[in-house]
């Protein structure tokens, strides 16, 4: 029944069971006619000339009845409260990202993939997870030596996307080709701590070694602060060490040590992931956005009550019928 109601015109009604006493009106009526009216309606027959025509008052007799019936329906209605709920906007517990990306040139190794860089892989992974987040918040920061947003925390993931399709990497041998794991961090950290967001969190995809704070450079930002402040700030940081290793002049890998990043992850409550190939980029990713899952509210609705209009014209339905009944339609005795 409400499902009629509301392709009529968008209405519920709030207690549908009111309408069985829909069901009362035409046993009413039918009692009604089953009793009679006190009064004769009619002459006798053999005063009626028999070449004379019912007029239209007398075809139209049940007319205030059938007004009196609807009136009562229309009351009916009225009882079993039809409303109209106009949705409100969904509201939803979005979670604030940064990815942070290493750019370094030895992000152009190939044993993620023959045929791909490690860059080429990390956008590729990155875009694919940026596309499943459509209610998050998502920016970039790019980092070699120095740390780059790229991209302020948006929801235009489709621009955001563009920018990560044309990151490019540093110069091989540069004065930017270095990893500053730390100071990349803290400046993802740095931009979430404005954020109102119940979850904040940092991806951090790299191939290297911090070796921009070291020991004989103690004012740089190491891991381990970066992972404090963001420990202090409320942000989550996942670390993901991308490919085998270090290449050497030989054309062998050195292990890295991902001790560090390790830490950073294990600080702030987030997941450190080592990835050998492209598919476990891809598959870390995935496992990340089964942890951050988004909390969607229940859909929420403005009541509005709609038996006035109903109401308004029971009452008119049943005064015209009365009306009818007294005057054009009256019995007389």
């Amino acid at each position: 029944m409400n499902s009629l109601f509301r392709s009529i015109g968008g209405i519920t009604l709030l207690d549908p069971w009111m309408l069985l006493l829909g069901l009362l009106v035409p046993i009413a009526l039918v009692v009604r006619r089953w009793r009679g009216a006190p009064a004769v309606r009619f002459a006798p027959a053999p005063l009626i000339d028999a070449g004379v025509r019912d007029s239209w008052r007398v075809r139209l007799l049940v007319f205030p009845t059938a007004l009196h019936g609807l009136g009562l329906v229309l009351a009916v209605v009225a009882i079993a409260r039809p409303v109209h709920r106009d949705p409100l906007p969904l509201s939803t517990e979005g979670i604030d990202i940064f990815l942070c990306l290493d750019v370094s040139s030895s992000m152009a190794a190939h044993d993620l993939d023959a045929k791909r860089t490690r860059l080429d892989v990390a956008k590729e992974a990155a875009a694919r997870f940026v596309d499943g987040r459509p209610n998050d918040r998502i920016g970039l920061v790019v980092f070699a030596r120095y740390p780059d947003v790229l991209c302020p925390l948006t929801l235009d993931h489709r621009a955001l996307n563009q920018i990560v399709a044309d990151v490019q990497r540093v110069e091989a041998n540069g004065t930017e080709d270095m990893t500053g794991i730390g100071t990349a961090v803290a400046r993802a950290a740095q931009v979430l701590r404005g954020s109102a967001a119940k979850s904040k969190v940092v991806i951090l995809l790299t191939d290297g070694e911090e070796n921009v704070a070291t020991a004989q450079t103690p004012d740089e930002i190491a891991p381990l602060h970066a992972a404090q402040l963001c420990q202090s700030l409320g942000v989550r940081v996942y670390t993901i060490v991308a490919g085998v290793g270090s290449p050497t002049a030989g054309g062998d890998w050195l292990p890295l040590d991902t001790g560090q990043v390790k830490v950073v992850a294990e600080r702030t409550g987030g997941e450190f992931f080592e990835a050998r190939d492209a598919g476990a980029v891809a598959n870390v990713y995935a496992h990340i956005d089964e942890l951050e899952k988004v909390e969607l509210a229940e859909p929420r609705y403005r009541i509005e009550e709609r038996f006035l209009p109903f109401l308004v014209a029971a009452v008119a339905l049943l005064v015209v019928s009365r009306v009818l009944q007294a005057t054009v339609f009256e019995v007389m005795p």
